[in-house]
C-alpha cells in the first residue's frame, strides 16, 4: 500500500495561549472555579507547554463558556462532516486522483457521534461513489489514524479497493469544558480542533514522493483504559486524564516499535525519520528520554503541537506532513499512534 496523498484542514479560528488567558480572566468561571483550578488553568496557559496557539471552531472564546450537552453535539454536528470533507478533498487534489476513483472511505473520530455516520457526509460533500465501501470507526482516541491506515491496507491487500480515502477528524472543543477536575482543565488548555487525511492505494504516485506502508504493530493493555479514556457525565463527554500518560506513551511506544522492527531485522537506529503522535510536551519528553531520541528526532511533531495543540487523531497527519514539506531525508520512517485504551499503534513506511 501507498500514501498518494495527505490532506489537512482545521477551522478558521486561531487562538494563542494569551486569547484563552485573557477570555478566562473576563468569564464567570474565574469565580466558580476553585483556587487549585485556578492555579492550574494560569500555569497551563501563560507558562511554556509546548503550545503558543490552537485553532478552534468557535467564532469567539466566549463560546467556551457556554457549556451544555446540546451546544457541544452542536457544535460537532456543524464542523465535524466540513473538516471531513475538507481534508478528503486536499488528499485527493495532492494525489491527482477524483471523487470517483474512491472505492472505500474509512472515517475515525471520538469528539461527537452521529447516525448517520460521518463517512456518509463526507459521500455527499466530496461526491464519492454511491457504492463507496464506508468504514466509521469511533472510540480509539488518539491513537486512531494508524488502526485507520491498517483497515485501508486490508482493503487494498484484498483487491477490494484501488484507492481508500482515510480521514480522521476531531472537534475537540465538542468535548471541551471547565470544571475542578485536573484532567478537564488541562485538557481545555491541550486540544485543538482539524482533520487530516489520505489516499492509499495499491500502486505510488506518479510525481509525489513514493510512501510505502511496510509493517505495521499494535498494543492493547486494558489493565490501563482508567488512565486516559473518555467518560460521559451530566450528558458531557469527561477526558479522563492522568499523570501516568507520558510514561505509559514512551513504554508501550517502544514495545511496539521493537515488536514490528525485531522480525525484518532492523533496529531503532535504522529510522531516519520519525513520525509521532503529539500528544503534549511531557509525551515527547518522556520519548524522547526513553528511546534516547534527539530533539531533531521530534522536531515535526514537536512543531505541530506548538501550532495546533494536540489533535487527538487527526496529528500524526499533520507531522507527516510536515516532514515531507521539510524535505525529510528519504529512507525507512517510523509513525506512531497512542491513546486510550490505553492503545499503542506504530507504521513503517518506506519514503523515497
Amino acid at each position: 500500500m501507498f500514501v498518494q496523498g495527505l490532506g489537512l484542514a482545521h477551522p478558521p479560528q486561531r487562538y494563542t495561549k494569551a486569547d484563552c488567558w485573557a477570555s478566562f480572566l473576563n468569564s464567570e468561571w474565574l469565580e466558580r472555579l476553585d483556587r487549585r483550578s485556578r492555579m492550574i488553568a494560569e500555569a497551563v496557559l501563560t507558562r511554556d507547554n509546548g503550545i503558543d496557539a490552537r485553532w478552534l471552531a468557535i467564532d469567539s472564546l466566549d463560546e467556551v463558556f457556554a457549556i451544555t450537552p446540546d451546544v457541544l453535539h452542536a457544535r460537532f454536528v456543524r464542523h465535524a462532516p466540513t473538516l471531513a470533507s475538507a481534508a478528503g478533498q486536499h488528499a485527493l487534489d495532492d494525489a491527482n486522483i477524483t471523487a470517483s476513483d474512491i472505492d472505500a472511505v474509512v472515517v475515525s473520530t471520538c469528539t461527537g457521534y452521529l447516525c448517520p455516520a460521518l463517512s456518509g457526509y463526507v459521500i455527499e460533500r466530496l461526491g464519492l461513489r454511491s457504492d463507496v465501501q464506508t468504514y466509521d470507526l469511533v472510540g480509539q482516541g488518539c491513537a486512531a489514524a494508524v488502526p485507520n491506515w491498517r483497515m485501508a491496507e486490508s482493503l487494498v491487500a484484498a483487491g477490494r479497493a484501488q484507492h481508500v480515502l482515510s480521514i480522521c477528524v476531531e472537534v475537540c472543543s465538542a468535548a471541551m469544558y471547565l470544571d475542578n477536575d485536573p484532567g478537564v482543565l488541562i485538557s481545555a488548555c491541550l486540544f485543538g480542533d482539524g482533520a487530516g487525511a489520505a489516499v492509499l492505494s495499491a500502486a505510488p504516485h506518479r510525481s509525489n514522493r513514493r510512501i510505502e506502508w511496510k509493517s505495521a504493530g499494535s498494543l492493547t493493555v486494558p489493565a490501563e483504559r482508567e488512565a486516559l479514556r473518555f467518560e460521559t457525565r451530566a450528558g458531557l463527554l469527561r477526558n479522563v486524564l492522568t499523570r501516568r500518560v507520558p510514561q505509559l506513551a514512551a513504554e508501550a511506544a517502544q514495545r511496539v516499535m521493537h515488536e514490528v522492527l525485531t522480525p525484518l531485522g532492523l533496529s531503532q537506529a535504522d529510522i531516519q525519520t520519525w513520525i509521532w503522535h503529539a500528544g503534549g510536551r511531557d509525551v515527547l519528553l518522556a520519548l524522547s528520554e526513553r528511546l534516547g531520541l534527539a530533539p531533531s528526532d521530534l522536531a515535526h511533531s514537536a512543531a505541530a503541537l506548538r501550532e495546533y495543540g494536540n489533535l487527538s487523531s487527526a496529528c500524526v497527519y499533520f507531522v507527516l506532513r510536515a516532514a515531507l514539506d521539510d524535505g525529510a531525508p528519504g529512507g525507512l520512517w517510523w509513525m506512531s499512534s497512542f491513546g486510550a485504551g490505553f492503545s499503542c499503534h506504530g507504521a513503517l513506511l518506506e519514503v523515497a
